[in-house]
C-alpha cells in the first residue's frame, strides 16, 4: 500500500463515543460468535495500483466519516466470516425462537435468517434511498432472500421456502428507523443487531476507539473502482483477540467501502466485508416495492410472540427487560480492548449454569462442544467457549466472564475477581 506521510496516532483523542458496556455482554454464550460478527467482513476487489490522494490525518478521516450524509447508494457487498466456529446455517433453527423455521413461525423471519451471515461467505445486494427505504438481499446458488423496508412497512421473502414475513412500523418510525412506545413492532425496519455493510461495521469499531487504541491513516487503495483512504485501528494492549481493523473510506463521500478485521492470532481475516460494486446514484423506486407472489405463505409479525417471550433461558423462561434486572451485578474488569465482563445474578451470586448433556438440540450441543476448553485456577474450574474473536468463561459455579480477549486473559480476570 502507498504510504501516507500524514499518518498519525491519535492517542488520547476524544473523537468517538464512549464504549457501550453492559449490553454487549448480556449475550448467551452459545451465540458469542454471533456477537463477534457485529464487527465482521470478505475482501472486496481492489485495483492493482493505489491512488495518489491529498494527505489527511486520522482525526480528519474520522470526522469525514462522521460528517458523511450519503443516504442513497446501491451495490454488491461480499461478506466472509471465519470465526473458528461451526457453520451457523444448520443450527440457526435450533437457536431461533420456539415455533420458528418449520413450526408456527416463518422461514422468512429475519431473526434466524440473518444469523447465517455469522459464518461462511455470502454475497449481498444492498440499496438505500434515505431513512425510509432500504433493501438487503442475500444471494444463494438457486434462491434469494430479500428484506425490504419501504415507508413504514417491512417485507421479507425467502424464495427457497416460498414464504414471506410482513410487519408494519408504528407511525413516525421512519425518521429514526426504530419504533417507540408499547406498540412498536419487532421488525419495523431492517434489523440493526448484525451490521451487514462496511459503514455499519466501521461505526461499531470506532465506538471502541479511546486512549487504548492506535488509529492511523495507512495509505490508500481502490475499492470497487473508488479511490479510498485506509484507516488502521489497532489495540495498544496485549491480551486482545483483535489484531487490527482496516477500514477503506471513500475519498469523495466519506463512506466506508471495505472493512477487514484480523485476529491477533494471525492468519486470514476473521471477518472481512466490502463492496465489489457501488453506485451513489438514486436507486430505482421499484427496488423497494414488493408484493407477495401468488401462493406464497405470508406470516404477519403480530401473529408471533415477541422473541423475548419465546426465548427459553436455562431453568426458566426469559422475559426480556424484566429478567435483565437480574444482571445488576455485572462488573466490568479492566478497560479498553482487554476489558472483561463478569456476569452474575443479583447480589453477585452465581446463577447462570452451563447447559448439561441432553438439554440442548443435537446441533447446538455439537456447536458448544466444538467451542469448549476446560480450565481451572484460583476461581475454581469452568469451560472457556472460544472463537477467533469473542471468548467466554463459564465457571462451574455459574459465573460468566466474556470479552474479546484470550483464554489466558479470561482466567486471569476470573482469578482477580475471586
Amino acid at each position: 500500500m502507498a504510504p501516507n506521510d500524514s499518518a498519525q496516532t491519535t492517542e488520547g483523542k476524544d473523537f468517538t463515543a464512549n464504549r457501550r458496556k453492559a449490553a454487549r455482554y448480556v449475550v448467551p454464550v452459545a451465540v458469542a460468535g454471533v456477537a463477534a460478527a457485529t464487527i465482521g467482513l470478505v475482501p472486496a476487489l481492489a485495483d492493482s495500483s493505489d491512488p495518489d490522494l491529498p494527505k489527511i490525518t486520522a482525526q480528519q478521516l474520522i470526522e469525514k466519516i462522521a460528517a458523511s450524509d450519503t443516504q442513497r447508494l446501491s451495490g454488491t457487498v461480499k461478506i466472509s466470516t471465519d470465526l473458528g466456529i461451526p457453520s451457523l446455517g444448520g443450527i440457526a433453527g435450533s437457536l431461533a425462537p420456539e415455533g420458528g423455521t418449520g413450526g408456527e413461525g416463518s422461514a422468512a423471519d429475519p431473526q434466524a435468517k440473518l444469523m447465517e451471515l455469522a459464518s461462511g461467505t455470502h454475497t449481498l445486494r444492498v440499496a438505500a434511498d434515505g431513512p425510509d427505504r432500504q433493501r438487503l438481499s442475500i444471494m444463494g446458488k438457486a434462491a434469494e432472500y430479500s428484506l425490504i423496508h419501504n415507508a413504514g412497512e417491512v417485507w421479507a421473502y425467502d424464495s427457497a421456502s416460498n414464504e414471506a414475513f410482513h410487519a408494519k412500523a408504528p407511525e413516525g418510525a421512519g425518521d429514526s428507523g426504530k419504533g417507540s412506545g408499547k406498540d412498536s413492532g419487532r421488525h419495523e425496519q431492517l434489523p440493526e443487531g448484525l451490521p451487514t455493510t462496511p459503514k455499519g461495521l466501521a461505526e461499531e469499531a470506532l465506538k471502541a476507539a479511546d486512549e487504548t487504541t492506535s488509529v492511523t491513516v495507512d495509505g490508500t487503495a481502490q475499492v470497487a473502482g473508488r479511490d479510498a483512504y485506509q484507516l488502521l485501528i489497532k489495540p495498544k494492549q496485549s491480551g486482545s483477540t483483535i489484531g487490527a481493523i482496516r477500514i477503506a473510506v471513500d475519498a469523495e463521500h466519506g463512506v466506508p467501502l471495505k472493512f477487514t478485521l484480523t485476529p491477533s492470532s494471525g492468519g486470514k481475516a476473521a471477518i472481512d466485508a466490502g463492496f465489489t460494486k457501488v453506485d451513489f446514484g438514486k436507486p430505482s423506486a421499484d427496488t423497494f416495492e414488493f408484493s407477495p407472489p401468488k401462493g406464497v405463505k405470508v406470516t404477519e409479525a403480530d401473529e408471533l410472540d415477541s422473541p423475548e417471550k419465546e426465548f427459553k433461558g436455562h431453568g426458566k423462561d426469559f422475559k426480556g427487560q424484566e429478567d435483565l434486572k437480574d444482571f445488576e451485578g455485572l462488573n466490568v474488569i479492566g478497560e479498553g480492548w482487554t476489558s472483561v465482563a463478569e456476569i452474575s445474578s443479583p447480589g453477585g451470586e452465581a446463577g447462570v449454569k452451563a447447559p448439561e448433556k441432553g438439554e440442548l438440540p443435537p446441533e447446538a450441543e455439537q456447536f458448544m462442544d466444538a467451542l469448549g476448553d476446560k480450565v481451572s485456577g484460583e476461581f475454581g474450574s469452568g469451560t472457556v467457549f472460544k472463537t477467533r474473536l469473542v471468548n467466554a468463561l463459564m465457571t462451574d459455579d455459574g459465573k460468566v466472564y466474556v470479552g474479546a480477549v484470550t483464554k489466558e486473559a479470561l482466567v486471569k480476570a476470573a482469578n482477580a475477581a475471586g
